[in-house]
């Protein structure tokens, strides 16, 4: 896997992870850690895109 796919691969996990916080928020009673760790996850996907894309 190149570096570049990989990053492609990173993006549409870190989509979806939004799209997941998106509905956990609209959802009533939701568990408001499971939407920080969502948001947490969301995070280190874009740190580490963040990280490949400026190396």
């Amino acid at each position: 896997m190149t570096v570049a796919s990989h990053i492609v691969e990173l993006k549409k996990k870190h989509e979806h992870l939004s799209e997941l916080v998106e509905q956990a928020q609209r959802a009533p009673g939701t568990n408001d850690q499971h939407i920080a760790d969502l948001k947490k996850q969301k995070l280190k996907l874009k740190e580490e895109i963040t990280r490949l894309t400026d190396a």
